[in-house]
């Protein structure tokens, strides 16, 4: 009856091992953390799968990517966050097209037990519970934006501010900061414009356009998103090409930056997406391992210039490198 026993119990844990589970015998050894930035088809956003996938090279993990085809496209990103928290994913980092929009699909996940990292810009919502953030210091380049413009227009000048994006907070963080560090160091410095932005770049080309052509004297274009950057860029070489212009921009979505066509563009303040999504990666690792984890932390965007581009540590932060493999690529169905 020994021998029986021993054989019964032989037979029951190789019936464990082959159908994984069903006796509650064995645990699941991989997980899966669904990563989704604002757009795909983006090298900035491309760098953050770079760093995602680094995150979890060596390790029981894999990365699923997804994103809407267009950063204006929300309705699509908040349909592939709903379907990532009712589906077998084990955490979420998502870099949200808008703050406001994003709130209720991202509560529903932490309130499923998903640890959730958000990058980039902020959710109006404090870090709790499964919520966490790995951010895009905004206000140091604000910061930074300011003192640039204020040292190469010697302190004296005109400057238009667009693509000011209210649904994106980090956006407006970063807008705050450079007109009220301008306002202190460079008194001189008048902004004579302001505009909205939006993620469109057609649009964001109309109004720079029309802020070239209603501001004749105008010395400065400072576009606040990569998008609003990408249409002041066409409408300064369209419509002012002779004109001396300084354009300051951020987050460049293509590499390398375009300072060769024109000459014009001083500088991006850059945010490094390739260290967002490595860091927000390895947070949720540890969450599932039981160990402790920091509820939000910035990361410093960096200034790219035309004498550092081709430094290591920008070819580094915006590496397209996927020698690293087990890449999972998908589309929104």
């Amino acid at each position: 009856m020994r021998i029986a026993g021993r054989q019964t119990g032989i037979a029951a844990l190789a019936v464990c091992i082959a159908f994984g589970g069903v006796c509650g015998c064995n645990r699941r050894t991989t997980e899966t953390i669904a990563v989704i930035p604002q757009t795909e088809g983006s090298l900035r956003w491309e760098a953050a799968h770079v760093g995602a996938e680094e995150a979890v090279q060596n390790k029981p993990a894999f990365i699923y990517w997804n994103a809407p085809m267009r950063e204006d496209d929300v309705e699509a990103q908040i349909a592939v966050v709903d379907r990532v928290a009712s589906g077998n994913y084990q955490g979420l980092v998502l870099a949200p097209d808008q703050a406001l929009a994003l709130m209720t699909p991202v509560r529903r996940a932490v309130a499923l037990g998903m640890p959730t990292v958000v990058i980039g810009s902020p959710l109006g919502m404090p870090p709790d519970g499964n919520l966490f953030y790995i951010l895009n210091d905004n206000e140091t380049g604000g910061r930074m934006a300011a003192q640039r413009a204020g040292e190469i227009l010697h302190g004296s000048g005109t400057i238009a501010i667009l693509g000011i994006d209210p649904d994106l907070i980090g956006i407006m963080d970063r807008t705050r900061v450079f007109e009220s560090v301008l306002a202190q160091q460079y008194p001189q410095v008048l902004v004579v414009e302001k505009r909205l932005g939006s993620l469109n770049v057609p649009h964001e080309q109309q109004v720079a356009e029309e802020t070239v052509n209603s501001h004749p004297d105008l010395d400065m274009i400072v576009a606040m998103t990569g998008p609003s950057l990408g249409g002041t860029l066409t409408a300064v070489n369209a419509v002012a090409a002779a004109r001396h212009i300084r354009i300051i921009g951020f987050d460049v979505d293509g590499w390398p930056p375009p300072f060769t066509d024109n000459p014009g563009l001083d500088c991006i303040i850059q945010e490094d997406t390739r260290t967002m999504g490595r860091d927000a990666v390895s947070l949720i690792l540890r969450r599932l391992a039981g160990q402790p984890v920091e509820a939000q932390k910035l990361i410093s965007p960096v200034m790219i210039t035309r004498d550092n581009v081709g430094s290591a540590s920008m070819r580094r932060m915006s590496s397209q490198d996927w020698t690293l493999g087990r890449i999972r690529w998908s589309r929104i169905q």
